[in-house]
C-alpha cells in the first residue's frame, strides 16, 4: 500500500476489509492444510487407500473407463505421473489397463470391483469422519461450506491447470 489507498504492487485500488479478509483466508488455509495432514495421521485409513489412489478411483467411477491422458487433465496431473500411479494401483488389483477399443494403441483405465469397493468404504469413512466433526452445523451451513471450496478448487484448477489468467471466472467477483 504506498499511502494514496492504491496498493503499489498492481496500482490498484485497495479495499482493507478485503486485504483483512484475505489474510484470514490465507492463515485459514495454512491451518487448513495442516488440519488435513492431522487427519490424515490420524484418521485411521486402514484400507491404504492414499489420497492420489483415492482421487483416481473416484474420477474412473464417476467418468467410466479413461485413457491416462483424460485422467490426468482431469485431475491436474502430468500423464506420467498418472501412469506411474496406475501401474502401481494395477499390480495392487484396483484398476486394469486395457488397449482402446477405438486405437489399440491407446490404453484405457479401469477400476476393477475391489478398486471400487476400497474406495466406496473410504469415501463412506471420510463421509463419517466429516459428519462427525461438523456435527451440528445447519444444512445451509454444510452446502455453502461446500460451495465454497468447490469455488476455491475451481479457482486453483483454472490458474494451475489450466493456465486461465483470470482464475475468477464466470464467478468471480
Amino acid at each position: 500500500m504506498d499511502g494514496t489507498g492504491r496498493d503499489s504492487d498492481t496500482g490498484r485500488d485497495s479495499d482493507f476489509a478485503a486485504g483483512a479478509a484475505l489474510d484470514g483466508i490465507e492463515e485459514q488455509t495454512a491451518v487448513l492444510v495442516r488440519n488435513f495432514e492431522l487427519l490424515r495421521r490420524r484418521g485411521g485409513a486402514a484400507d491404504g487407500l492414499d489420497h492420489a489412489r483415492y482421487l483416481l478411483l473416484r474420477k474412473l467411477d464417476a467418468s467410466g473407463p479413461s485413457s491416462i491422458g483424460a485422467l490426468a487433465g482431469a485431475l491436474g496431473l502430468d500423464p506420467s505421473t498418472v501412469g506411474r500411479q496406475v501401474s502401481g494401483m494395477a499390480a495392487d488389483g484396483l484398476v486394469r489397463r486395457g488397449a482402446s477399443a477405438e486405437d489399440r494403441r491407446r490404453s484405457v483405465v479401469e477400476a476393477t470391483p475391489g478398486g471400487l469397493e476400497r474406495m466406496r468404504a473410504t469415501r463412506l469413512r471420510r463421509r463419517r469422519e466429516i459428519a462427525e466433526l461438523l456435527r451440528g452445523w445447519t444444512e445451509s451451513d454444510l452446502a455453502t461450506l461446500a460451495g465454497m471450496f468447490a469455488r476455491y478448487n475451481v479457482a486453483v484448477t483454472d490458474k494451475y491447470v489450466r493456465g486461465n489468467p483470470d482464475p475468477a471466472g464466470p464467478q468471480g467477483g
